[in-house]
């Protein structure tokens, strides 16, 4: 693990709340954008990113100049001459090829801000504890596949984090978010008819209602968004009942959902993406997209051949601007939670670059949602040891299905590396 933090002059910040006046002006566009109180939430948050490519660079860049508290990297892969295309931290100049993709990056994300502390962590995720994620805010889990998204998730929702997973391939890509429950406080003018607290959607609730108080024309409106995990979101979830009793809703819902959700079954089934030049593996992707379409309620019209042969050609592969547009929004999408003011993401975006569009859908199945998704697992409270141990149960059988766990190796203390 390498810890970087730099101060300016060698001063020291306050732990809490943000009083240092040059701290303050090098904030204050998005200060005024948001406020103190949600600038001093940002600041002190301690986020999690998984994998630190062309995506996880854009994550990164602007969490950090978001100025939150701290980021920790966690990536066990070596920069290769295919990272250089599309990664802006990385180049062959500074011998970066053959480094640890996240040591490597570290430099340039801490000179974007000296005052947020860069953490790398060079251990493979595979190998972590469930306990380890209950240190952070928020965890980021960027280009992995499913079944890894799937404990991950696992193990975030039982110490009660909020957790986005993204990916990108080529012109296409997806973000998710779990947030478990989330709550957030819009302010918007009084009308003249009282709002009422209740269900507006089935993942969206009024809780509170209150007069701002000093302008009694505003009205504070607390909202709370229920989500559901990967596992049930990524392929069990349906799309809206709005969207499924509507045919002219159903045909404009992009294709990309059932070939992403036709990925994430096939490299289920055989650890590997399919390869672009067996013609088995491309038959096999091809009816796991039908049936997924078809699963998904959508009219077979629209999952045209050259869609499939589009989304094939790009798996794998890195464009920046891509990377660019998800990873400035699912960045948005953080801070608007830590500060609490702002809708979220609910729950899936799909990125088309075909159709040039990003399309938020809610995914959700059937029955309870939030906490109560998940309540008869375990109480999240008990001592990490036994939360520990009940984990390993728990992912070891995939909470939800068999998955194969890797053999875990000591820890070679030489990736522990400290940098003050």
């Amino acid at each position: 693990m390498i810890s970087a933090q730099a101060e300016p002059n060698g001063s020291a910040l306050a732990s809490n709340g943000i009083s240092a006046v040059d701290e303050i002006a090098l904030y204050d566009r998005q200060i005024r954008l948001w406020g103190m109180k949600a600038q001093e939430k940002i600041r002190n948050a301690n986020i999690l990113l998984i994998t630190i490519k062309a995506l996880g660079n854009e994550i990164a860049k602007n969490l950090v100049l978001a100025g939150i508290g701290s980021i920790t990297v966690v990536d066990h892969e070596v920069v290769t001459e295919a990272d250089l295309g599309a990664q802006f931290f990385l180049s062959a100049a500074d011998g970066h090829i053959g480094m640890n993709r996240a040591v490597a990056a570290s430099a340039a994300i801490q000179k974007l801000n000296p005052r947020v502390r860069v953490i790398v962590d060079q251990v493979d995720i595979r190998l972590k504890a469930p306990s380890f994620y209950g240190d952070f805010d928020i965890v980021i889990a960027t280009d992995l596949d499913s079944n890894l998204l799937d404990i991950i998730n696992t193990a975030t929702r039982l110490s009660g984090r909020a957790f986005y997973a993204a990916s990108s391939h080529g012109m296409y890509g997806f973000l998710f978010a779990d947030l478990i429950e989330h709550d957030y406080v819009i302010q918007r003018a009084r009308s003249n008819m009282p709002t009422a607290t209740g269900r507006e959607t089935k993942t969206r609730s009024i809780i509170a209602v209150s007069t701002k108080v000093d302008d009694e024309k505003i009205e504070l409106v607390t909202k709370r968004e229920l989500y559901s995990t990967w596992l049930l979101a990524s392929d069990v979830a349906t799309l809206p009942d709005d969207v499924l009793r509507s045919a002219r809703r159903r045909r404009v819902v992009t294709p990309v959902l059932s070939c992403l959700r036709a990925l994430w079954a096939f490299t289920g089934l055989y650890n590997a993406p399919p390869n672009a030049n067996n013609r088995a593996e491309l038959e096999q992707f091809t009816r796991l997209a039908q049936e997924k379409h078809k699963a998904l309620g959508l009219p077979a019209e629209t999952l045209r051949s050259e869609v499939l042969r589009s989304f094939l050609q790009n798996i794998g592969s890195e464009i920046s601007p891509v990377a660019a547009v998800l990873g400035g929004q699912l960045a948005q999408d953080v801070i608007n939670v830590l500060g609490q003011t702002q809708q979220p993401i609910q729950n899936f975006v799909i990125f088309d670059g075909g159709a040039m569009q990003a399309t938020m859908y809610p995914l959700h199945p059937d029955g309870p949602l939030g906490r109560a998704l998940l309540s008869s697992q375990m109480d999240v409270s008990m001592g990490t040891a036994n939360r520990d141990a009940a984990m390993m149960g728990v992912v070891a059988t995939g909470m939800f299905g068999p998955v194969t766990m890797p053999t875990v190796p000591i820890v070679d203390p030489s990736q522990v590396i400290s940098l003050d």
